[in-house]
């Protein structure tokens, strides 16, 4: 029988799961971590090695985070027990309770830390609704030092978009580059970007406040402040800032409210000549579910676009990770995955990280034919991505209902069940954000997606008959 620890972190693994953006990394870095027990709030999980806590704690923990807080409530908090090697005893390890709180600043073999993983400097806003009511307080821009400028490669992939946040970095607020909307499929480097030009702001500006954050923070925050009624002080924070990054601004579709305030907040900073960054998966004249007003704004500066890296780029992304992260591999090795790898950044570089897992763990060298046998697993797990409109299209095709009738507010059962159909669909063959799929399937909320996908998965397992309804359905993706 489960017990609480353990059912607890099943439900963290179906949030996180859902958001990744491949199988690969789930399998790589959250199947090997073990739950191990949950006391006062505090949850304890066992990660294989320190490079699994440092790796997690670099790239997963904001992820981590809102997942605990989510099953856990707003106390939440995290600690490791990692396997460490003991040097005194041959072939045995030793777990051990730890937190490191830096990479650089822990004895692996010789300190244990006990401190929890949220804990934050109280001088510093870590949560940018938090308004203490002092001028010239420091604000935590929430920028990771990794994506800077140096570790973005240039190609022509990328060079406008690049060139535009040069410029923009290095004459805030004096360009016509405002908005300046980067926009690309996921995986391609847009988050990079943003990032690499806060950071090169505030290295030129330090007394610039710079704040990177995600559309869905922003609306969880607007939402938490219209409940406590503390509206105008989240307004007023962000009216406070010189340099605002909001990542995936697709993630405001169909929120209504936040988009009002988000439209205030945007007009009194351009009007400022204060600098506004947005990213998203497509340009401004795609997005689906926001109102005009918010859309005419997004197109009054630049959009500039991130496709696909060459070879050679991706050959020179493939050696700039391996030098910042002081890996010896072979050339060779490296072009057969930029070579194989070809349409996303995040992939191509999951791989190398996968490769390291795999040596450092297994204790095995990094050769070709361990090259080959990851990229054929993640390869054999990619889908092709499929539009939402041919998913739509198709569906009420095979189901023989009007294309029109999935926008429609009809509650008839065979309507409601092709539209959930749709939405399961696009969910599992596209890489849309959830908001993106509720809204271009009947103007829906993401909710409304999250809900449609439960109840299509419950009857595959319990109805033989619409079991092989989605069977054919696949099929036809299949072929095209």
């Amino acid at each position: 029988m489960d017990v609480l620890h353990e059912t607890l972190w099943d439900k963290c693994l179906e949030i996180i799961k859902d958001n990744l953006d491949s199988k690969l990394s789930f399998e790589t870095w959250f199947k090997p971590i073990k739950p191990i027990k949950i006391d006062n709030e505090i949850l304890t999980i066992q990660v294989p090695s320190p490079f699994y806590y440092e790796y997690i704690e670099a790239h997963y923990i904001d992820l981590l985070s809102k997942t605990l807080r989510k099953i856990l409530g707003d106390n939440a908090k995290l600690e490791y027990s990692v396997i460490m090697e003991q040097p005194t005893h041959a072939n045995t390890q030793q777990p051990a309770a730890v937190h490191f709180p830096g990479k650089n600043n822990v004895n692996l073999k010789n300190k244990v830390f006990h401190q929890p993983s949220y804990s934050s400097d109280s001088k510093i806003i870590r949560n940018p609704f938090i308004i203490p009511g002092i001028k010239n307080l420091h604000i935590d821009s929430q920028l990771n030092p990794n994506y800077s400028f140096e570790n973005f490669i240039e190609g022509e992939c990328n060079r406008l978009a690049r060139s535009a946040g040069l410029t923009v970095a290095h004459n805030t607020g004096k360009t016509n580059f405002n908005p300046l909307f980067i926009y690309s499929k996921p995986g391609l480097g847009k988050s990079h970007l943003a990032q690499a030009i806060g950071i090169e702001i505030k290295e030129k500006h330090p007394k610039k406040t710079v704040l990177y954050l995600d559309a869905d923070t922003f609306q969880r925050q607007f939402a938490e402040a219209t409940i406590k009624n503390e509206r105008n002080d989240f307004m007023h924070f962000y009216q406070m800032i010189d340099v605002l990054i909001i990542d995936d601004v697709q993630w405001f579709a169909g929120k209504e409210r936040t988009q009002t305030a988000f439209f205030q907040i945007f007009n009194y900073l351009h009007q400022k000549n204060k600098q506004i960054i947005l990213t998203s998966d497509c340009p401004p004249v795609e997005l689906q579910g926001l109102e005009e007003r918010l859309l005419s704004r997004f197109k009054w500066g630049l959009s500039a676009e991130l496709t696909v890296p060459d070879f050679h780029t991706r050959l020179e992304i493939l050696k700039r990770k391996t030098y910042n992260d002081g890996i010896e591999i072979e050339e060779d090795i490296l072009e057969y995955v930029a070579n194989h790898i070809s349409t996303n950044i995040r992939e191509l570089e999951g791989i190398l990280i996968s490769l390291l897992a795999q040596s450092t763990i297994n204790n095995k060298e990094i050769t070709i034919e361990l090259a080959k046998d990851t990229v054929e697993k993640l390869v054999k797990n990619t889908q092709q991505d499929i539009s939402i409109d041919f998913i739509k299209k198709t569906v009420c095709e095979y189901f023989n209902i009007p294309l029109e009738q999935l926008k429609s507010k009809t509650r008839k059962r065979e309507i409601v069940q092709s539209r959930q159909v749709a939405m399961f669909f696009a969910k599992s063959y596209t890489k849309n954000s959830l908001a993106t799929i509720g809204a271009q399937i009947g103007g829906k909320d993401h909710a409304t997606v999250l809900h449609a996908c439960k109840t299509v998965n419950n009857l595959i397992e319990t109805d033989k008959r619409f079991k092989r309804y989605i069977t054919d359905i696949e099929k036809r993706f299949k072929m095209q």
